[in-house]
């Protein structure tokens, strides 16, 4: 049953047979007691909601199963306990570890994880642990998509950020910034309204910037879904998108191309994150040597939610 080398092709054959005769499966935990392998990857992330977070899982679940892996999904979003709590549940269970949280810390890794525990980080902010990791270019994309308002003629560009403490909203802040300085461009705390990535959030953010005295003519949303609450929110107070308002988002959702008008947006390539993450994680597994580090890259989607500004 475990394809030993040591058993001749006859009698394999013969005990495969009887076994499929007697409907006979091996019992997976009494296998690992012996193998030492549970054939069983774990994946951590701070949500599982949205289109963002299924094609994350998507890719690492397609991968797994190409190399005869299952997927143990669990979530801990923003919160200590619950996430120690979900590593020490997965002791034992998995071989390995896809990890998107910012709360992973060396202290918490060795009170939660065996020493050699192959992990892969996630998106995750720099740290002193010595794990393998995969980002996206949040910063390089934030800053092109404040170059492309900047080039439409726009000089009040907003931001609704994303979750405090969440590395990818720190990067496309830092860009936004950056570029707005690089174009000689004051950064307006005003302009600038705390999120968390939620439709609830991007909603009630965009109320509070279209409600200024001087509101701004462009709006940059930390993800395709708060972007599409921002569109909303205008159409809802009788302003049009784009000829009032130019919105751009991050993530490029399946969502965001089906919106009217339809999003510009910062496409990160979400489902290869997947990808990447569960190959990465099993090449640790078996112990191939692989890249320390990845970072994928981003690009400007342009669609109909942008235009120059209007003289």
């Amino acid at each position: 049953m475990n394809d030993s080398a040591l058993v001749t092709d006859e009698t394999r054959a013969h005990i495969r047979e009887v076994a499929a005769r007697m409907w006979y499966t091996p019992h997976g935990a009494a296998r690992s007691l012996i193998t030492r392998r549970t054939h069983t990857i774990g994946v951590l992330l701070p949500d599982l909601y949205g289109e963002f977070f299924s094609e994350v899982i998507r890719g690492i679940d397609l991968t797994a199963q190409r190399s005869g892996y299952h997927c143990l999904i669990s979530s801990a979003r923003h919160d200590g306990p619950r996430l120690e709590a979900a590593l020490r549940s997965m002791r034992g269970r998995v071989d390995g570890l896809v990890l998107m949280s910012p709360e992973f810390t060396g202290e918490l890794s060795h009170r939660t994880l065996p020493g050699g525990f192959p992990v892969v980080l996630l998106n995750c902010p720099p740290s002193e642990l010595d794990c393998d990791s995969l980002t996206v270019a949040n910063y390089e994309g934030a800053y092109a998509m404040v170059r492309h308002f900047v080039g439409l003629g726009h000089r009040r560009i907003a931001l609704i950020n994303g979750a405090a403490g969440n590395f990818d909203a720190s990067e496309r802040r830092r860009g936004y910034h950056v570029a707005l300085r690089d174009a000689g461009l004051p950064v307006v705390p005003d302009l600038e309204i705390p999120g968390d990535f939620t439709e609830e959030s991007g909603h009630a953010a965009a109320l509070a910037l279209l409600a200024l005295a001087d509101r701004p003519t462009a709006i940059f949303a930390a993800n395709d879904v708060s972007g599409l609450a921002t569109i909303s929110v205008a159409g809802a107070l009788g302003l049009r998108v784009p000829e009032d308002l130019s919105v751009i988002g991050f993530d490029n959702v399946p969502e965001s191309a089906l919106g009217e008008p339809p999003l510009t947006t910062i496409e990160q390539p979400i489902q290869q994150m997947g990808f990447d993450a569960a190959q990465l994680l099993i090449q640790l597994i078996a112990e191939q040597p692989v890249p320390a580090h990845l970072m994928l890259p981003t690009r400007l989607v342009v669609r109909g939610s942008c235009q120059a500004v209007q003289a």
